[in-house]
């Protein structure tokens, strides 16, 4: 079993409302009991959550929380990101998730900015900045849904990690082979940063297959059909689920990742039930 000293940290969604805040601040008290690492929190397509992750971001920072707040860069200019990164270099942030991101729905290529890859937004970083931020990148170990081939992916990640990534997180997967195989091909181009596994824990199979499918992360045929049986039976899916996702992890971890970082949803019950099941995190006594 696993203990408190593997790293896990967790990612938010800036509220859309004061009463999405206030059940926010819950999860995270409830999630900050596990000592994670970070909480991470979203940036929306074009910058459209903007002032709604600033204001996770203060609330986070008052409470004397690590974050690592997303930033993307498409859509946006150079003045805007620098003023973005110089609000969080005064609130003492060291960390951040750069990311492409994507345009808002039906902005066209007319919306796109300065900046128009997630390795030209690290470099920019990195000139303005130096070594302050440590910067997260994103991976897929199931390859990017709009990338024209598996070797093409590969060197777009590349490129971000050597314009000046420390680490990265990976797109959620359900087949641990995939990570396995990914690592196998960045040792193969000399991309030696730590690559955290992305984990989407499993309790609504609907919008989960939805997602999926947007998003290119496969689910497997056995778990599709065993979520599918169930139909609406909400806690037979939360369940299996947790199962599913507990023994994904444990097996992730005996295999050397350097961690776990949990798409929580803004909900912290299924994430608290599969790191309980591994004994992560928890409180010193």
């Amino acid at each position: 079993m696993q203990n408190q000293t593997t790293s896990i940290s967790f990612e938010l969604f800036p509220p859309k409302t004061e009463t999405g805040m206030e059940k926010l601040k819950i999860t995270v008290a409830e999630l900050n009991g596990l000592k994670p690492e970070y909480f991470s929190v979203t940036y929306g397509a074009g910058g459209s959550t903007q002032d709604r992750t600033f204001a996770t971001v203060d609330w986070l920072r008052e409470q004397n929380i690590d974050t690592a707040p997303h930033l993307s860069c498409i859509g946006a200019d150079k003045k805007e990101i620098r003023e973005i990164l110089e609000r969080y270099h005064g609130q003492g942030i060291r960390r951040i998730v750069a990311l492409r991101g994507d345009l808002p729905s039906g902005s066209g290529l007319g919306g796109l900015g300065e900046l128009n890859y997630a390795n030209e937004l690290v470099s920019f970083i990195r000139g303005s900045f130096g070594d302050h931020f440590h910067i997260e990148v994103a991976a897929y170990p199931e390859f990017h849904p709009q990338a024209e081939n598996a070797s093409v992916d590969l060197d777009n990640f590349a490129r971000k990690v050597r314009s000046g990534a420390n680490g990265a997180i990976t797109q959620y997967f359900y087949n641990p082979d995939a990570y396995w195989r990914f690592l196998d091909d960045c040792q193969a181009r000399d991309i030696d940063i730590p690559i955290v596994p992305g984990i989407m824990p499993i309790t609504n199979y609907q919008s989960l297959a939805r997602f999926s499918d947007a998003c290119g992360a496969e689910i497997p045929r056995w778990i599709r059909k065993r979520l599918e049986a169930w139909g609406d039976d909400v806690e037979a899916i939360r369940n299996f689920g947790t199962e599913v996702v507990s023994q994904l992890c444990q097996n992730l971890l005996d295999g050397g990742a350097p961690g776990l970082h949990f798409y929580t949803m803004n909900q912290s019950g299924a994430v608290m039930d599969i790191c309980s099941n591994l004994n992560l995190g928890a409180p010193a006594a």
